[in-house]
């Protein structure tokens, strides 16, 4: 009989490695290991051939960059989606992208198991298998991590080190380098070893080593840098006036952010299996066209319409970390999104400098800003009537003088 296939998502590190050859064994089934291109660049050398000498019986490394940023971080950043006020869900919105493509390959090679790396004490297990789950409920999922037998084998990555280097199986991590990381086109983060202890400062020059896409605002030049960014309907399509696709936006964002030291953030946040976790990202060129997009709406964007979009933030942000992607109130959630961008159109400049975006201009040919109304100066257009901001006070303090002479009835 032929072996059972399983696909694997695949990153080539500590924890997919070990995987990759204890399921073969464990299993007896034939694996298959795929890897995303999201934007690891450096990370994808040598991949294939150090999956094939693992154990692996064929290898998917895809290109899916284009995709990602087209129809996963653009829509996203269209929500101002924001984790917790600081994390812009660089992890998070890569993973049902990937289980999206693992369903994809599972169904071309018949394969009935998905097999991935995460822990079970994370988020990504939750992503992947939401994921999944939404797009081929029946196909299976194999989590090592939440098998006793594989903990009872490796309870930490000093005895996985052991095992990879036992087995002759290269991995990055080390002794002294026991962090993770996980790099995409939008992030690199990093988490576990020294970084779980959250009085541990990651910001100190002696652990500068540790960062990859950007220098320390300390490092960055002394000379600011403006860069103009232009958007239609709420996403970037041009820099310095240069017409990019989505994916050449955020290679060319993440360069510029990384050159001044922007986007690097050191969080405690809120996983969705209920513990606290210790994370540092960098996120230099999502953080430019976060602070870019905020600052186009302003210009452009309804008050009311803003307001309630705004009103979903948080949902739509919790959506994305806790892995609800496909699901269909994101789906509904994106429509409301997409309806809200229509005008946000025009060009924002902005100043780089030491890890600041600091805004420098907008405009746009449907602003909603108009002069003659907000000027301080007579009103040319006679548009707004200052005696009628008495009534209009008046009504809105009604409530507050009612609830007042209620408050001071009881004394």
């Amino acid at each position: 009989m032929a072996k059972e296939k399983i696909v694997l998502a695949y990153s080539g590190g500590l924890d997919t490695s070990i995987i990759l050859k204890w399921l073969k064994e464990t299993y007896d089934a034939e694996i298959i290991a795929f890897t995303a291109d999201i934007g690891q660049k450096e990370e994808l050398d040598g991949l294939e051939a150090k999956a094939l000498a693992t154990g692996a019986s064929k290898v998917y490394i895809d290109d899916l960059r284009a995709e990602f940023a087209s129809d996963f971080i653009f829509p996203m950043f269209q929500s101002a989606a924001l984790y917790e006020g600081q994390y812009l869900l660089g992890t998070s919105i890569a993973r049902p992208l990937i289980a999206k493509r693992m369903v994809e390959i599972a169904r071309a090679e018949g394969a009935t198991m998905i097999a991935h790396g995460a822990t079970g004490k994370g988020n990504d297990q939750v992503r992947f298998e939401l994921g999944v789950a939404a797009l081929a409920p029946d196909i299976k999922v194999v989590a090592p991590w939440r098998e006793e037998r594989f903990r009872e084998e490796f309870p930490g990555r000093a005895e996985m080190i052991a095992f990879a280097e036992k087995h002759g199986i290269p991995v990055t991590a080390s002794a002294s380098k026991p962090y993770s990381t996980d790099r995409n086109l939008l992030h690199i983060s990093f988490e576990s070893g020294m970084l779980e202890d959250p009085w541990f400062d990651p910001s100190a020059e002696s652990n500068e080593e540790m960062y990859v896409l950007s220098v320390s605002p300390e490092r960055a030049p002394d000379q600011a840098e403006y860069v103009e960014l232009t958007f239609e309907a709420g996403n970037c399509i041009a820099i310095n006036g240069e017409q990019l696709s989505p994916l050449q936006v955020m290679d060319k964002l993440n360069e510029l952010g990384g050159k001044h030291g922007v986007g690097r953030v050191d969080m405690v946040e809120n996983r969705f299996v209920g513990m606290k976790s210790r994370g540092v990202y960098e996120t230099p060129g999502g953080t430019i066209l976060f602070t870019a997009h905020r600052k186009m709406e302003s210009l452009t964007m309804d008050r009311e319409v803003m307001n309630l979009r705004d009103s979903l933030i948080s949902k739509y942000a919790q959506l994305v970390y806790n892995g609800f992607w496909f699901a269909p109130e994101r789906l509904a959630l994106q429509t409301l999104v997409s309806e809200s961008q229509k005008n946000v159109t025009g060009v924002v400049r902005l100043k780089l400098y030491k890890g600041n975006v600091i805004g420098a201009g907008v405009k746009s040919p449907v602003s909603l800003y108009n002069p003659d109304i907000a000027t301080m100066e007579a009103d040319p257009s006679q548009a707004y009537d200052q005696g009628d901001a008495t009534g209009f006070i008046r009504l809105n303090a009604l409530r507050l003088k009612v609830s007042s002479g209620v408050e001071q009835s009881k004394k």
